[in-house]
């Protein structure tokens, strides 16, 4: 009995001081733990979000204007170096900025967008190492930009994978001011363009391997025309593997339409628009929106679909046009050079002036 009273009777100031209770703390310290939560969440959703394709020649305009050469006639070549640019811009200026390289939530728990990052990353790096082939001349500046793409994709130590990106699209400015006018730019023979989609080529089909990866069926696999992959993917990578074809497929429905603009002519000579057009086509396929909120994996004519297969037919299609562009694009290269040899050998049937003879401008025999 005398402990209940004890229990009941209030406690002194003594006691308070003694023994404070802190129970209360975890009320707001709760609070914002979860108020955090919810803000990451958030911010993650919106991060994930892949960038909208952006109108080529808008982006052109606004790259110029950037580098003070709104109004002057551009070089051949313009149109791609600007087109690059906006592709490395996205990079740095999309919802979240660069992501592949972040250490802290909630950028640290996304794999989607720092896989959608590489591919883009990827398709700006191979363009660049083509640029100096498509070049006329010299262009110091390119060695610039491919040591800077080439920077480790996820590097955080200061500078970190930012920096690299910035000095690349600022020597990028760099070369597009001087291509106006007069100035230097791409070659008129289109020299380049078929190795450049040879590469195109190249990652397309290793990705589609990849892809079909997803699954175990060596017979689904046999259908879609790509070598039979050694391992199957992991199930916690299938996902990351599909949106780096996504940004694999983004970046190059971009690239595509800038090169195209600056070689339309090469290409049409080649009798290739039609074979372009759909190339491009193929790839602005696999931007479709993706419905499920994860990348299912289903096979055959199961409840849920293979994400990652549709996403293989559609690069092998893609794969397939590349290869005969490149293909269209060599044997265009080489009638130029047949054509260019015959008008520079002289006429086997016109004779030669000599001293003794009239002078071409001098009247003739008849006369």
């Amino acid at each position: 009995m005398a402990s209940t009273r004890s229990a009941d009777r209030p406690r002194s100031r003594a006691d308070v001081l003694e023994r404070p209770d802190y129970g209360w703390i975890w009320k707001p310290l709760a609070g914002l733990a979860g108020a955090y939560l919810v803000v990451v969440l958030v911010l993650g959703i919106w991060w994930s979000r892949s960038p909208a394709a952006f109108d080529v020649e808008q982006a052109v305009a606004e790259q110029r204007a950037a580098v003070g050469e709104p109004t002057a006639v551009a070089a051949r070549g313009a149109v791609t170096v600007a087109t690059l640019m906006t592709v490395v811009d996205t990079l740095l200026d999309k919802p979240g900025g660069y992501l592949r390289n972040d250490m802290a939530p909630p950028g640290v728990w996304l794999d989607n967008m720092p896989a959608w990052e590489y591919g883009v990353l990827v398709q700006a790096r191979d363009l660049a190492a083509a640029l100096p082939a498509m070049v006329d001349g010299e262009a110091a500046v390119l060695d610039e930009v491919r040591g800077s793409l080439q920077h480790d994709s996820r590097d955080w130590l200061y500078p970190g994978t930012e920096q690299p990106l910035a000095q690349a699209r600022d020597a990028l400015g760099t070369m597009l001011a001087g291509f106006t006018g007069e100035g230097p730019g791409f070659a008129t023979d289109g020299e380049g363009l078929a190795r450049w989609l040879e590469r195109v080529a190249e990652r397309l089909d290793a990705l589609s391997q990849r892809l079909s990866a997803s699954v175990a069926d060596g017979e689904v696999v046999g259908l879609l025309d790509v070598e039979a992959p050694v391992d199957e993917t992991p199930w916690y990578r299938v996902d990351d593997v599909f949106f780096e074809a996504r940004g694999t497929g983004w970046a190059l429905v971009q690239l595509l339409e800038g090169v195209q603009r600056d070689h339309a002519d090469v290409i049409a000579a080649a009798d290739a628009s039609a074979r372009w057009a759909r190339l491009r086509a193929e790839l602005e396929r696999s931007q479709r929106r993706l419905w499920s909120p994860v990348v299912l994996n289903g096979s055959g004519f199961g409840l849920f679909a293979n994400h990652s297969l549709v996403m293989a037919h559609y690069l092998i299609q893609a794969r397939d046009l590349a290869v005969a562009l490149a293909g269209a694009l060599d044997d265009q290269a080489i009638r130029a050079q047949d054509a260019e040899a015959e008008h520079d050998v002289p006429d086997a049937a016109t004779p030669a002036a000599n001293d003794d003879g009239p002078s071409a401008d001098g009247p003739s025999p008849e006369s």
